[in-house]
């Protein structure tokens, strides 16, 4: 299939379609008249690519994701999901650190000079 049908079929960008390529996340073959031919295989791949995303997984993480793909079973998955979970606490405690910080700085009277300032 085209570039074209496989975004419509996915609702992903020809854009995005490209960048993964490029990453090495999916593959096309070269006709001769320079279109790329995508296989039967590449919309469900495209989905879960779309689907870790949306789970906050890079791009990076899915290609390793992907190269395991064959062999990832329920408690490799649970591995990766539990990662990333602790990944996004500790993101969330920094991101409250911050806010306390912006909290104090915004009680003073000069927020970013500091009393004084």
């Amino acid at each position: 299939m085209h570039i074209g049908e496989l975004a419509a079929r996915t609702g992903v960008s020809r854009d995005a379609l490209r960048l993964y390529e490029r990453r090495g996340l999916i593959r096309a073959v070269r006709r001769a008249n320079g279109y790329r031919a995508f296989d039967s295989d590449a919309p469900a791949l495209v989905r879960l690519i779309r689907q870790g995303q949306q789970l906050g997984f890079s791009l990076a993480e899915m290609a390793d994701v992907l190269v395991h793909a064959d062999s990832l079973d329920a408690q490799a998955a649970q591995a990766l999901l539990d990662a990333k979970i602790a990944d996004v606490d500790a993101r969330i405690a920094g991101l409250q650190r911050l806010r306390g910080v912006l909290a104090e700085r915004r009680a003073r009277a000069c927020p970013l000079m500091g009393k004084g300032g």
